[in-house]
């Protein structure tokens, strides 16, 4: 009897590493299930799965991708368990919102540590007995924030795109020996990262970046209501995982396909204002010396205030509901 392929996944505990590691069980692959809390992630990843708990098909390993110790113990422990494996899947992630001015530096090393720094470092211990194998695939989580600098995400925006630009180094260097890289980039899902629970929030609504925050606030509430079941995803982790060539790179979702495609066609000016249009900020030079630009729809009250008669006008206005006050926090 064949032994079924093995295959490591970060940040299995929840989202769309969860939804994997089930899918893949499911497919009947291997799966170790790397996390931070095993004794809180593997119950539930096992019930998810239909997993007993002596099922060697579905492991955990600990894993903190901010820690130099805690991942040459989880290389080591993978392959006393599975030897080489022939996946490894770097899904881990955190999210924060915050203008470069407002975010932390601290925040800036834990993105780098558990997008960048910690994966190399996990692909540094196992890529010896991968390479040794002869065969394999490593498959990179990354985003359409990592396709673009994104304003207002930038320390998550420069993390997925230096993932990306190690895939693509990666790639070349490890071909000859029968390795290939997949880069996944996601659209909009239903999972913990695009909710305030888990984002590291670092944005001032008092400060002179607060119209922006407002804006894109609203918009993003209004873009995740859109976002699609993590179950979703799990098809294209399948097909990284078969993919033959020594690189490639998959969008994972319409809005994540639209924007490769469109990153292609559109010149840098252009591909700059297309997110400054989306999110709703303002044009260069309308904030200059403390000015608060209108949004679209105070242009459109001005406009009417100046053909419609005013008791009209304050008839109109009092029969509006009042607005409530602003969420603080905004989605990603």
């Amino acid at each position: 009897m064949t032994e079924p392929r093995s295959v490591v996944i970060t940040g299995a505990s929840r989202g769309l590493g969860f939804a994997s590691a089930v899918r893949l069980y499911r497919e009947g692959w291997r799966v170790v299930a790397a996390m931070r809390n095993l004794d809180r992630g593997m119950p539930l990843l096992r019930a998810a799965a239909g997993a007993d708990e002596d099922d060697d098909r579905l492991t955990g390993v600990q894993l903190d991708l901010t820690d130099t110790a805690s991942i040459t113990a989880a290389a080591k422990s993978i392959e006393e368990t599975v030897g080489a494996p022939y996946g490894l899947i770097h899904n881990a992630g955190i999210s924060a919102a915050g203008m470069v001015e407002e975010a932390d530096l601290d925040l800036w090393q834990r993105m780098f540590s558990t997008h960048v720094m910690g994966p190399v470092a996990l692909t540094k211990e196992l890529l010896p007995s991968m390479r040794a194998a002869g065969h394999g695939r490593i498959v990179m989580v990354s985003s359409t924030g990592g396709v673009r600098g994104m304003p207002g995400i930038a320390p998550y925006s420069a993390a997925k795109g230096a993932l990306d630009r190690w895939a693509e180094s990666l790639a070349g260097e490890i071909a000859p020996f029968g390795l290939g890289v997949t880069v996944l980039v996601s659209g909009t899902y239903d999972t913990d990262i695009i909710t305030d629970a888990g984002t590291t929030d670092d944005r001032n609504f008092n400060g002179p970046y607060a119209r922006i925050h407002h804006t894109m606030n609203s918009r993003g509430r209004f873009a995740i209501r859109f976002a699609r079941s993590p179950e979703l995803f799990t098809g294209s982790v399948v097909k990284a995982l078969h993919d033959e060539g020594s690189f490639r790179r998959r969008g994972v979702g319409p809005d994540a396909s639209s924007l490769l495609i469109i990153n292609r066609l559109l010149p840098a000016s252009g591909m700059h204002h297309l997110p400054r249009l989306v999110m709703g900020i303002p044009k260069k030079g309308t904030m200059r010396g403390g000015a608060y630009p209108l949004t679209a729809s105070q242009k459109v009250m001005v406009a009417a205030a100046k053909v419609i008669p005013q008791p009209v006008l304050v008839r109109l206005m009092s029969l509006m509901p009042a607005k409530p006050e602003p969420d603080r926090s905004e989605a990603q």
